[in-house]
């Protein structure tokens, strides 16, 4: 009778069988932090004088929310964090290899049924491939870092069934992850485990699973889990409720700012005139979704007056995407392409917007001065709607670009 989260924390925490709100002890196999969080990491295990870190060799550093460094204060902290890495045996991803959670990815670093814990909201991401991954606050990195240990409250799950036959036409992962967000909300999972089974045909893949786990976090999850044997559901597990959503019947979808649960047709936003937009983040800046704008941008040019700034979410994917032509499509349509970074997603540099400006973006927030200044306002899209929002100016249906 147990869900795909509780058998994970059952294992890790040595209990015979945990529940719905069971506070338990769990052994973390892998642990990690960004620039944006590692500071205030270090400084709480110096502060305590811990030496011997029970997961160095079980850890990560990223170097990449503000990467390449855009300020001095930026470069300080990178030299601090580097220098932490390398006392302590930590394995550092320095600049240009990209966002920490598509390195941890590419590297498969974290399998299913681990306990992964990341000083990073979207952490949820990793779901993606069956593990229990949570975001946490800098403290809690640093106390899981230091004696491999984290406590947790067992969640309570809803079930997700993503129900086809397949994907409507010119529809993603992101469409799917939005129109979840449109029913739950940005708080209708707090602190629960979203656990989806993937009914369509064919399966989601790798990268798809990737994007809908990561915008989990944004609808207020703990985790995200894509079940995998062993860890799959027992088929009397109980679940707080129950969602079936029919894939084959969703259409190309926006999220409005400032919310990412702000969801409409992309046919209700048509005619919203775009300053910039941006193809990248960890929510969609893997291969996949790089080669699904340069579809629509392949032999066609970046409305004049727009930038369309693409960033691969990592060294591995721009190479890739170098490799197969993907990047020269990007180059040829007038397109920005800049190095592995979370840079514009996060508000840090390459691409802020100015007072009033409009951005369409790939990434999974719109809050209110997220990419620059307060009054500026992003929606969120798939790679596709983006692509074709750059090749017209404005807000874009993708499939009128698309072949069936």
């Amino acid at each position: 009778m147990a869900t795909s989260a509780e058998k994970i924390l059952s294992k890790a925490s040595g209990a015979r069988q945990v529940k719905v709100g069971d506070l338990v002890v769990a052994d973390v196999d892998f642990v990690f932090a960004h620039d944006g969080t590692a500071p205030l990491m270090i400084d709480v295990i110096r502060e305590f004088g811990v030496s011997n870190l029970k997961l160095a060799g079980k850890s990560s550093l990223f170097i990449d929310h503000a990467a390449p460094s855009p300020s001095v204060q930026s470069s300080i902290l990178h030299r601090k964090m580097r220098d932490f890495a390398t006392i302590h045996g930590i394995k550092l991803y320095d600049v240009g290899e990209g966002v920490c959670h598509q390195v941890v990815l590419d590297n498969e670093l974290v399998k299913a049924g681990e306990v992964v814990v990341g000083a990073d909201s979207h952490t949820t991401i990793h779901g993606a491939v069956g593990a229990f991954a949570v975001g946490v606050g800098s403290t809690d990195a640093a106390f899981a870092l230091a004696t491999g240990k984290l406590w947790f409250r067992v969640p309570e799950t809803i079930k997700i069934t993503l129900k086809g036959p397949s994907l409507g036409f010119g529809v993603s992962a992101k469409d799917i992850a939005l129109a979840l967000l449109g029913k739950l909300g940005t708080d209708g999972a707090r602190y629960m485990a979203l656990e989806y089974h993937d009914l369509l045909r064919p399966s989601l893949s790798k990268s798809s699973r990737a994007t809908i786990a990561n915008l989990s976090a944004e609808m207020g999850a703990k985790a995200a889990l894509f079940p995998v044997e062993p860890y799959v559901p027992d088929a009397d597990a109980d679940y707080f409720s129950e969602i079936e959503l029919d894939c084959s019947s969703l259409e190309p979808l926006v999220a409005k700012p400032p919310l990412p649960s702000n969801v409409v047709s992309v046919s209700e936003v048509e005619d919203v005139e775009v300053d910039e937009v941006f193809i990248g983040s960890c929510t969609n800046g893997r291969f996949e979704d790089l080669s699904a704008a340069a579809e629509i941008l392949r032999n066609r040019r970046v409305k004049e007056g727009l930038r369309c700034i693409v960033i691969p979410a990592s060294r591995h994917v721009y190479q890739e995407a170098l490799e197969k032509g993907i990047i020269e499509v990007f180059l040829r349509a007038g397109c920005v392409v800049g190095p592995p970074t979370c840079g514009p997603c996060v508000g840090a540099h390459m691409g802020l917007l100015g007072p009033g400006e409009i951005a369409v973006s790939t990434a999974n927030r719109n809050f209110t001065g997220r990419m620059g200044d307060p009054s500026a306002k992003i929606f969120l899209a798939s790679p596709a709607t983006a692509a074709a929002s750059a090749v017209e100016g404005r807000i874009t249906d993708p499939r009128k670009y698309l072949k069936k």
